[in-house]
């Protein structure tokens, strides 16, 4: 048995299908195929593909590629949680956005995925002290993928923000694993608090669309909050809350909301209640 260890080692699921995929679309949109194997088929392992696509997006006239990528390397050769996350988050993305057909989509294309994974390397450059160079990459993301999410801020892993155009996270923000949230979400503060000040995101929450979520208040595991909410009290677990200010207005629908991404509100006919994704 310690001989097949090594080699069950190597196995990457998630990184062989995004290769295949992606000599698939070369195959299919030759005009593509610089793009793809830069970025895609030029690299080992999906770690290294991260940092490739990270540099790409976050480069500026004040940060080359090449430094911004040496430093997503060492994030990643440092952490290997980091390469686990994002590999949940791919497949919370698949599973979860009707939109998304193949694994090679969210690294390509999706900025809420690829805004995540610059995210989880600026918590890491946050965790090693360096909060400068973390603050920087925050500034990056926001300027490039309108995501704010600040470097101090604890997500865990199986995340999927739809479209991910507005969403804010604040300082002292907690999001747990298996969580999916909609565009021009907030997890913030109520005034000028210093310390302990964001909102606490349980495991398995959906938050729809245009959702506020402020102030140090624990939103329960498997809770739903609907589009255009403004929380501003503790939700129970394996609730659905909507309204300004939110209420509870029933239960949370089923046992995994996040992952079902069932919008509809109790007595609605219409996923629109809670912004359905494209």
């Amino acid at each position: 048995m310690a001989k097949l260890q090594p080699k069950l080692a190597g196995v990457d699921p998630v990184w062989s299908r995004i290769r295949e995929e992606a000599a698939q679309a070369v195959a299919d949109e030759p005009l593509l195929g610089g793009m793809i194997h830069g970025c895609v088929l030029h690299h080992a392992t999906l770690e290294k593909a991260l940092a490739y696509r990270m540099a790409q997006k976050l480069a500026s006239g004040e940060m080359s590629e090449q430094l911004l990528r040496e430093i997503a390397d060492e994030a990643y050769a440092a952490d290997a949680a980091l390469g686990v996350a994002a590999r949940a988050d791919i497949m919370a993305v698949f599973d979860r956005d009707p939109a998304c057909h193949r694994y090679i989509q969210p690294l390509l294309f999706f900025k809420g995925f690829q805004a995540v994974q610059a995210y989880r390397v600026g918590h890491w450059l946050w965790r090693q002290g360096r909060r400068d160079f973390a603050y920087f990459v925050q500034m990056r993301v926001s300027e490039v993928f309108g995501v704010d999410i600040h470097p101090a801020a604890r997500i865990g892993q199986g995340i999927m923000i739809d479209h991910a155009h507005s969403i804010v996270v604040g300082e002292t923000a907690v999001v747990g694993d298996n969580v999916s949230m909609l565009h021009s979400v907030t997890l913030g503060g109520t005034g000028k608090e210093t310390e302990d000040r964001h909102p606490k995101i349980g495991d398995g929450v959906l938050i729809g669309a245009g959702a506020k979520v402020l102030g140090n208040i624990r939103v329960g595991n498997c809770s739903r909050i609907a589009a255009g909410s403004v929380v501003l009290e503790e939700v129970p677990p394996c609730k659905t809350v909507a309204g300004v200010p939110a209420r509870i207005v029933g239960e949370a629908g089923c046992d995994q909301p996040a992952m079902r991404m069932d919008h509809l509100l109790p007595g609605a006919g219409s996923s629109a209640a809670m912004g359905e994704g494209l």
